[in-house]
């Protein structure tokens, strides 16, 4: 069975509109109700960096440190079944992120990965499905790495040196044997996330499609296909095609192959889902991604992951939204945010929400809600 972990408070100074806030949180599920722009989703984005210290809204931590601080910093307190009560602490600075799990200092994230995972649902997941490969890859991304040392450390050196050799290619003076240079780091980099890429979406699919099926209620099946600009995983052959290539890159002063060009595909009733499904359907859809990221984060990890639902509920209809809360894990803490209270339907009678009201970068307790 999967440990169970709960968020009991959290400590925010200077991130973002959130000055200094102490949030207690009480029972498994938390409602966070407000105007928009008053810090709801701050708070959320805040407790996901538990997971990998990744924000889910930005890569550059410049924005999530309060304008004219120098650092931000987060402070949690966690109940967790197999470590007892733990404390997490992360500074973030413009020029990096700091980390201490109870009072110990985590120099290497690949030791604190998989810890403390958290999914978020967000009202910006169409996007997944109607947006830019780029947002699928940073998806997938985000999750495989979240608990794979592995997969983190041969991204972060695929990342590092294809912008090396982009910025080399765009000076107009690239010569073979730089190029070859770069080549022998980005080849072996390419070859292993394509190879990881392949598994992780595989293990994906599986639980993807059996919440698509609890969520959507409908007959017609779905499918996570796994796109890649290249399907080789042999670091060799990754060579070669990037020596064939180089007249090209040149040409264009860019990589134009690479695991930086791979996309993944949706499929419902055997159409591609941006394309065919319906607006229903969609939802249902990037619902099922999530919790099949869910279902990952807790197979990987053993723990079952705080779910943050970041203004999701009021926009599904009373029959998804009840399957919504059938699906997710049965013993995973809930965070959610709205303008209002949701409105219960048949299906929800066990859902209580401890109410905390938000305005300004402040959260005060409300009455509880059924």
């Amino acid at each position: 069975m999967p440990a169970v972990m709960r968020l009991r408070q959290i400590i925010l100074r200077s991130f973002r509109n959130v000055a200094d806030a102490t949030v207690e949180f009480a029972g498994r599920q938390t409602f966070l109700l407000g105007p928009n722009a008053q810090g709801k989703t701050n708070l959320l984005e805040a407790v996901g960096f538990l997971t990998a210290l990744r924000s889910f809204r930005t890569s550059d931590v410049r924005l999530l440190v309060a304008r004219g601080q120098p650092a931000a910093s987060l402070a949690f307190i966690l109940e967790h079944e197999r470590q007892g009560e733990t404390q997490v602490r992360i500074v973030l600075r413009p020029d990096g992120r700091e980390l201490h799990c109870d009072g110990e200092k985590i120099t290497r994230l690949a030791d604190y990965l998989g810890r403390f995972p958290t999914v978020v649902f967000s009202a910006q997941d169409l996007q997944l499905l109607r947006g830019a490969p780029a947002l699928r890859r940073r998806w997938l991304d985000l999750t495989l790495a979240a608990m794979d040392g592995d997969y983190l450390a041969a991204l972060q050196t695929f990342v590092r040196a294809a912008a090396a050799r982009n910025a080399l290619l765009k000076s107009g003076r690239a010569s073979a044997l730089e190029l070859d240079a770069f080549d022998s780091t980005l080849a072996p980099a390419a070859a292993e996330l394509v190879r990881r890429r392949v598994a992780g979406v595989a293990a994906l699919g599986v639980p993807c499609v059996a919440a698509y099926g609890q969520v959507g209620g409908g007959a017609e099946a779905a499918e996570l296909i796994y796109r890649p600009d290249w399907a080789e995983t042999e670091p060799e052959a990754w060579r070669r095609r990037l020596a064939d290539g180089r007249a090209r890159d040149l040409a264009f002063r860019a990589t134009l192959t690479g695991p930086h060009r791979d996309d993944l595909e949706l499929r419902i009733g055997g159409g591609v889902a941006r394309d065919f499904a319906s607006e229903g359907q969609q939802r249902s859809a990037v619902l099922a991604l999530r919790l099949a990221q869910a279902a990952w984060f807790r197979t990987r990890s053993g723990v079952s992951p705080i779910i943050l639902a970041d203004d999701v509920l009021g926009e599904l209809d009373p029959g998804r939204r009840a399957r919504f809360w059938s699906a997710l894990p049965a013993k995973s803490q809930v965070i959610a945010t709205g303008t209002q209270l949701p409105m219960l339907g048949a299906g929800e009678a066990g859902v209580c929400w401890q109410v905390l009201r938000v305005s300004a970068g402040v959260f005060r307790a409300g009455e509880d809600a059924e």
